[in-house]
C-alpha cells in the first residue's frame, strides 16, 4: 500500500542504496532521488566519516534504514547494546520504518554474517514473532521483515515459506519488506510457483519492495545484486504492485557497482509499474514460460 501503519504512513517512490562509490557524484551533482536506503550497521558508530556523510545526505534526502544483523530467527536474546545504538540512529535519520531479514545467523554469541533460512515450523513462528515484537517495542517505530533467498530447506518444515512469513507477521503485528527477486531465486532453487508466493502475502502489510539482479549457475540461482533486474523479476514486481498498490521500491545493486546514473536509471524503470492501470501485465502462464527462458548466465 502506498501509505500504511507498517511504513509510518509515508508515501515514498523509488529509491536506491547509498553506496560509497557514489558519494562524490551525489554531493557534486545533487541528483533528484526519492530516497536512499542505508545499511544501519554501517552508521552505528560514534563519529567519523560515515556519520558526516550521512548527515550531509539527510540535509537533502529522505533515508530509510535496512539492517543485516538483527537475525530475528536466532534463539539468543536480542543484544540490548546493539538495540540502543540502532535506536539512536533511527532518531538521527527519522526513518519512517526499519527493515531487517526473516532469518537466523547467530549462535551463542557467534555470528555467521550470513542470512540463513529457517525451518518453517510453528515453534519458529512463536519464537521469531516474540523477538520482532520485542525489537519493535524497544525501537518505537514500525518494523518490516524481509523474505530471504535460500539454497537449502529443512525437512521438518510444517508449511511453505510464504505461509511461514504470513504467520510470523500476523503474530508479531509487523510489516513486510517483499523482495521479489528473492522470491524468484528461491522458487527456482526449490521448484515452487513464485506467483503463489506473491498472491498469498497479506497486501495490507507490505511496507516496501526490493528488486535486484541474480545470476544462474549450473544447479542453482544466486542472489548476487550485481547487474540489472531480469525480466522474470520485473513480471513478479508487476504482479506485486497490482496486488498491493504503489509501494516504496528499492533497487539493490551491491557488487560490480556501475555509475550512479546507471543504477538510478535501472531503479527508475520501476516507475512504469507504479501506475498499474496503464501497464499491460502479462498473464501468469506467459510469465512462467518467460521465467524459464530469460535468466542470466
Amino acid at each position: 500500500m502506498p501509505a500504511n501503519r507498517f511504513n509510518g504512513f509515508s508515501d515514498y517512490g523509488v529509491g536506491i542504496g547509498l553506496r560509497v562509490p557514489h558519494y562524490d557524484h551525489i554531493f557534486a551533482e545533487k541528483p533528484v532521488v526519492d530516497w536512499f536506503e542505508i545499511i544501519s550497521e554501517n552508521y552505528m558508530v560514534d563519529g567519523g566519516r560515515a556519520l558526516k556523510v550521512l548527515d550531509q545526505i539527510l540535509e537533502r534526502y529522505r533515508v530509510v534504514q535496512h539492517g543485516v544483523s538483527m537475525y530475528f530467527g536466532s534463539v539468543q536474546p536480542a543484544d540490548r547494546e546493539h538495540l540502543k545504538r540502532l535506536k539512536t540512529l533511527t532518531r538521527r535519520t527519522k526513518t519512517p520504518w526499519l527493515s531487517d531479514h526473516l532469518c537466523w545467523g547467530s549462535v551463542d554469541g557467534r555470528y555467521t554474517h550470513d542470512l540463513l533460512p529457517m525451518p518453517y515450523t510453528f515453534e519458529a513462528v512463536r519464537a521469531t514473532a516474540a523477538r520482532i515484537r520485542e525489537v519493535q517495542d524497544f525501537l518505537e517505530i514500525p518494523i518490516a521483515v524481509e523474505n530471504v533467498s535460500s539454497y537449502a530447506e529443512f525437512h521438518e518444515s510444517q508449511m511453505t515459506e510464504w505461509e511461514f512469513l504470513n504467520e510470523v507477521v500476523e503474530a508479531a503485528d509487523c510489516g513486510i519488506l517483499l523482495d521479489v527477486n528473492n522470491i524468484y531465486v528461491s522458487s527456482q532453487n526449490h521448484s515452487f510457483n513464485p506467483f503463489d508466493y506473491v498472491n498469498s502475502v497479506p497486501a495490507e502489510r507490505v511496507a516496501q519492495i526490493h528488486i535486484a539482479g541474480h545470476s544462474k549457475f549450473e544447479k542453482y540461482i544466486l542472489d548476487t545484486h550485481d547487474h540489472p533486474v531480469l525480466d522474470p523479476v520485473w513480471h513478479l514486481y508487476a504482479r506485486a504492485i497490482e496486488r498491493v498498490g504503489p509501494t516504496a521500491t528499492l533497487l539493490e545493486w551491491d557488487d560490480n557497482i556501475p555509475s550512479f546514473d546507471e543504477v538510478h536509471s535501472e531503479a527508475l524503470k520501476a516507475t512504469q509499474y507504479l501506475t498499474p492501470k496503464e501497464v499491460l501485465i502479462p498473464s501468469e502462464s506467459a510469465v512462467q514460460e518467460n521465467a524459464r527462458e530469460v535468466v542470466h548466465s
